[in-house]
């Protein structure tokens, strides 16, 4: 599975209402850590269909950003059910971000 932008549209839909745990990346284009941990979440996509992941621009979704208090970019959320287990701010190894599902 390949990562999918969400907005504000289809959030509830894509991550709240999902079936398998999700990753969800708020990042934004013009952020160097960003573009680093982007090829890991990448990663992440296509070597496990038991997981999806999602990424936020917060330029174009500052709402979502606020709902979720990301203050600080890349956050990544691990969320489950509708909830959110936890949450990782900057760039974190593979591992890392897995075993936050």
């Amino acid at each position: 599975m390949s990562v999918i932008n969400v907005t504000e549209k289809d959030f509830q839909r894509e991550v709240l209402e999902s079936d398998v745990p999700v990753l969800v990346d708020f990042w934004a284009p013009w952020c160097g850590p960003c573009r680093m941990l982007g090829p890991i979440l990448d990663e992440v996509a296509q070597e496990r269909s038991d997981i999806k992941v999602c990424k936020v621009n917060v330029d174009e979704e500052t709402s979502l950003a606020s709902r979720y208090q990301v203050v600080s970019i890349p956050t990544v959320l691990a969320v489950k059910d509708g909830q959110v287990l936890s949450r990782s701010v900057g760039v974190r190894p593979k591992r890392e971000l897995l075993s936050m599902i």
